[in-house]
């Protein structure tokens, strides 16, 4: 499949996508659930990907109930996703090989996401990844978070590059309407969200993984 205009810079969202943390985090909140004698269902979780931890609070809060001791859960989380991935996080399928595309045909990428930038250091700096993005736009330097166009916008505008030039590759539902919403070429690469026909509607693929999109990006020439 071709893409609709020519890729002028590429811009990842990162967990999900380029690391396997979403998995950690659920295993995380549930065992952080169960130390409280509660269950965490991964229906409920599956509602928090993609977002900022202050709109996830309020949804574990409505769930649980407004006696929820939402500090000590989100400890306890912390804590277990310490514990979890201090063997590492691993990358997901195809990030090396997309990245190495992307080095020779000298594009520019940038990363935008939900996370902090000690988080984003923890999660690429181990992978030697950090320096191979020309821009990391992290939850501190956002005005608004996804769906909100604005984490992409910056991340265009941090590259110098028009968002209608851009390529952005979610594995989020709220990512995919964020890029969108910017305008952007969007990808979507599920990991723990199936796409929707919403999604469908707003990205113009689906890949099954980044080895696709290399893939698309090698046949755009």
């Amino acid at each position: 499949m071709l893409l609709p205009r020519p890729v002028k810079a590429v811009v990842f969202d990162m967990d999900g996508l380029l690391v396997d943390t979403e998995q950690v985090v659920f295993e995380a909140m549930a065992a952080a659930a169960q130390s409280s004698g509660l269950e965490m269902p991964f229906v409920l979780f599956q509602r928090l990907v993609g977002l900022p931890g202050h709109v996830s609070d309020e949804i574990v809060r409505e769930h649980f109930g407004e006696s929820f001791d939402l500090a000590g859960w989100r400890e306890g989380v912390s804590r277990h996703f310490t514990e979890i991935a201090a063997a590492g996080v691993a990358l997901k399928t195809g990030v090396v090989e997309l990245l190495d595309a992307l080095d020779a045909r000298a594009l520019p990428r940038a990363i935008a996401t939900s996370s902090t930038r000690p988080a984003v250091e923890h999660s690429l700096g181990p992978h030697g990844l950090i320096g191979r993005f020309d821009a990391i736009v992290s939850r501190e330097l956002q005005a608004h978070h996804k769906p909100h166009p604005d984490p992409f916008l910056r991340a265009a505008s941090a590259l110098g590059i028009d968002p209608a030039d851009c390529l952005a590759l979610e594995d989020s539902h709220n990512g995919v309407r964020a890029a969108a919403a910017a305008g952007m070429m969007t990808i979507m690469v599920p990991d723990l969200l199936d796409p929707t026909d919403e999604m469908v509607g707003l990205a113009v693929h689906i890949a099954a993984d980044l080895h696709e999109v290399r893939a698309m990006l090698e046949q755009q020439g």
